[in-house]
């Protein structure tokens, strides 16, 4: 969360360089609702205290309203596609999710 965070923080600032608004807050869409409700709660416990800098900094754009974060189905992750091994369906699935299409297939 913490790198797509400073990925967004560039896009923004990239936008903004080139007369182009982005609306804040920008959603940070992820599926790991541990790692979602430990940004959001400001109570650290000695489990989390390797991850304790990336928690304060994803805490501080999400009170700045610069990200919000949002919960996605692991199901429904997109990212997926670009980032695990899928089966035929998986992949189909998330391409038409994506609006890809086949330019290979018969018409």
């Amino acid at each position: 969360m913490a790198q797509s965070t400073c990925e967004l923080i560039w896009i923004h600032q990239l936008l903004s360089e080139i007369d182009l608004d982005s609306s804040l807050p920008m959603k940070l869409w992820c599926d790991n609702q541990a790692a979602i409700h430990i940004a959001s709660n400001p109570v650290f416990h000695e489990r989390t205290k390797h991850i304790e800098v990336d928690c304060h900094f994803i805490r501080e754009k999400i009170q700045q309203n610069f990200i919000s974060t949002n919960h996605v189905k692991t199901g429904e992750q997109l990212a997926d596609f670009f980032t695990k091994a899928l089966s035929g369906p998986r992949i189909d699935y998330i391409c038409n999710k994506m609006g890809m299409i086949n330019i290979y297939a018969p018409s």
